[in-house]
């Protein structure tokens, strides 16, 4: 079951002019359940995009970034589930490519004016066949039916939106993913796609995407897997009546830059609560590293550790875990005496050891919380980094064990 996570609700997904949403059922895996979906996207729109950096990407990854590459304008997108299209060779390229072009026939555009998108087992040939049969059957759909047609291992559909006024017109910013397992950097970890009727120059969209996704989505993980597949985009319909964000110079540029990691981060964040079988949401905050960098690998070291995982899981304060992750996150010259270590707001060690007021008591108590906060003050430096992560239970062995079937 999710942490402290709700499915999204449809009257707080408000449309957003320059995107028409659509979902199919394909059969991909499960029959009588939607497994595709196409976003149709208005003239005149922005779209950038940043993918994993997994050696084995898979097929529609390498056409998406081919496709964007191009320099047409993008017009839609086809995301389908129940297959990840990875690992697959010439034959998922060609797969993927026939699915991009019945998309674009269907929609009177060029096949490079569409991106593709697959999720779910990976070495398996792509059902393209079902997919094109599927698209004549196409119905609007809501976001909250779009975040459900993405899902795969998911319990919960993830959605979630804002709106703001820039230069005083609203603007509003949505945005759906998906990802349960196989969840860590980089690149974004799973699928996601959010959206903004603001106008921005595609350099500033580019610089905010990757800005968005160092923040949120390239600070999770749930069990230190990066996938094949994963993609996140990021769209600008520029329907709204606000001004064009030219410049970062602008108060509308921070406003919808605040708006954007907000929503990127409460998807993020959600992966992490639906992670395969987790039962807590856990918080890696590490201070006082010489840079981000430095403060990320001491993160990560405990938010993959599986030792510390699975003492979460069991709400046991075995704390030396956390020790020696730090001990091994690759800070060379780190000067353990200098470190603090936090559960929540209590010292838990100082001075290269246990502080001499912490009690067992006091980490059980944090332990036994489905939130719990991990603090690290470094003592050397002025940068910081914050990750999200989740326990390690019977739960995800089970799933895992039986994915394929």
């Amino acid at each position: 079951m999710a942490v402290n996570l709700n499915p999204p609700q449809a009257d707080l997904l408000p449309p957003l002019a320059g995107v028409e949403l659509l979902v199919a059922e394909a059969g991909i895996k499960t029959p009588g359940r939607k497994d595709v979906l196409v976003v149709r996207l208005d003239k005149g729109n922005t779209v950038a995009g940043v993918f994993t950096r997994n050696r084995f990407c898979a097929a529609p990854v390498q056409l998406c970034q081919e496709h964007l590459a191009a320099g047409v304008q993008i017009r839609a997108l086809v995301v389908n589930t129940g297959n990840a299209n990875a690992g697959t060779g010439v034959d998922g390229r060609q797969r993927a490519l026939r699915v991009c072009q019945a998309v674009a026939a269907q929609s009177g555009l060029e096949t490079e004016q569409v991106l593709p998108f697959s999720t779910g087992v990976i070495l398996e040939p792509l059902p393209a066949d079902k997919i094109i049969t599927a698209l004549p059957t196409l119905r609007s759909a809501s976001w909250a039916d779009a975040a459900q047609a993405i899902m795969t291992t998911d319990t919960i559909a993830k959605a979630a939106s804002r709106t703001l006024l820039l230069d005083g017109q609203p603007v509003t910013v949505t945005g759906i993913a998906k990802g349960s397992g196989m969840i860590h950097p980089n690149m974004a970890t799973m699928l996601g796609f959010v959206a903004t009727d603001a106008a921005i120059t595609r350099p500033l969209l580019n610089q905010l995407l990757r800005e968005v996704a160092d923040l949120s989505f390239n600070s999770i993980t749930v069990d230190g897997d990066t996938s094949t597949n994963d993609s996140f985009i990021l769209i600008s319909t520029g329907k709204s009546q606000a001004g064009l964000i030219d410049s970062v110079e602008q108060p509308a540029y921070q406003q919808l830059r605040q708006a954007l990691l907000e929503v990127s981060i409460e998807l993020a964040q959600a992966i992490v609560r639906d992670g395969e079988g987790a039962t807590k949401f856990i918080t890696v905050e590490v201070n006082g590293g010489r840079s981000v960098a430095e403060c990320k690998d001491v993160a990560y070291a405990i938010a993959r550790s599986p030792l510390v995982k699975t003492a979460f899981f069991a709400s046991d304060p075995n704390l030396g875990r956390l020790l020696a992750a730090i001990g091994y996150a690759g800070v060379a010259d780190l000067d353990v005496d200098r470190l603090s270590l936090y559960l929540d707001d209590v010292l838990v060690a100082c001075n290269g050891g246990r502080s001499p007021d912490y009690r067992e008591e006091q980490g059980q108590a944090v332990m036994n919380q489905s939130e719990i906060t991990v603090r690290v003050e470094l003592g050397r430096g002025a940068a910081s980094a914050r990750v999200w992560t989740c326990d390690f239970s019977y739960e995800y062995v089970r799933i895992n064990a039986d994915y394929r079937s």
